[in-house]
């Protein structure tokens, strides 16, 4: 059998229970039904912004935007989608956006003060969108690191170096020094130096560095290739050769010029010297 003052206290709190369903069921459903709607806004707006991103790329590409301002901008509209999903979310839970922007603002500026050096990458990418001294895919030199651009982030830019290495480089680093872009401009000279041994024919020489430079049609005409002795140092004289190409043809062109002026000057009885000391000693 049931204890009666067991039954009393069930029948109590059920009562208390059913009570307070009564005087709080419409505030329930409020808060649940603010809650629900809270989650699903961010839902939604997690997927908007990732197809409306998605879709922005697609179109900046048909009109052939450079891809380094499509990232940027692409990146730059999804946090700004993503802040407005949060604070429609939070204003619907009825938190008041006001001053929670308030707070957020001056908490910024305290966090702004402490990553002063983030802020300043940022700025920095700005600018480099801006000002475009470097784009996706050129190969340059800058902060002490050389590499072909993958990609221009917010606060850093990703090279890939020749033996590909990543390499993370703030954009401050970057914009606050001297930039060299082997790649914006369409000719490169290429600058040689080639060594011969004194009392050598420099006539024929010359000949042979001209012959190379003649039967080589990645060498451009204009402008004129120069062949020029630079300098008579101590154990050769040393010829400049100058030549101009297409940028995607320099490094081949330098190195098929070190193999064959080696073969050329052999093949001509033109000695290549290397350093050497002769002694003399007197009896």
């Amino acid at each position: 059998m049931s204890n009666p003052i067991d039954t009393i206290q069930s029948d109590k709190l059920a009562k208390e229970a059913m009570n307070w369903w009564t005087n709080n069921s419409d505030l329930v459903v409020k808060y649940a039904t603010n809650i629900v709607t809270a989650i699903i806004i961010l839902i939604v707006g997690w997927i908007f912004a990732s197809l409306f991103c998605r879709s922005l790329r697609k179109l900046m590409n048909i009109k052939k935007i450079d891809s380094t301002i499509v990232l940027f901008v692409s990146n730059l509209t999804r946090y700004a989608i993503l802040a407005f999903v949060v604070i429609a979310a939070l204003s619907r839970l009825g938190i008041q956006t006001a001053s929670f922007v308030a707070v957020i603002g001056a908490a910024g500026l305290a966090v702004g003060l402490a990553l002063q050096g983030s802020l300043s990458n940022f700025a920095a990418g700005v600018l480099i969108i801006m000002f475009r001294p470097i784009k996706v895919s050129e190969f340059i030199e800058a902060a002490g690191t050389t590499g072909v651009v993958k990609e221009i982030s917010i606060f850093s830019t990703i090279l890939t170096t020749g033996d590909n290495k990543m390499i993370v480089v703030p954009n401050n680093a970057i914009i606050s020094g001297n930039i060299i872009n082997y790649s914006r401009m369409e000719t490169r000279r290429v600058d040689m130096e080639f060594g011969v041994a004194y009392g050598s024919d420099l006539k024929k020489t010359r000949e042979v560095f001209a012959d190379l430079i003649k039967n080589d049609t990645r060498i451009l005409k204009d402008p004129a290739p120069q062949i020029v002795v630079g300098e008579l140092a101590a154990s050769s004289i040393n010829f400049k050769v100058r030549v101009w190409v297409n940028n995607a043809d320099y490094w081949g062109v330098y190195f098929d010029m070190q193999e064959n002026v080696a073969e050329k000057l052999a093949a001509a009885g033109i000695e290549i010297p290397f350093p050497q000391v002769s002694v003399h000693m007197d009896k």
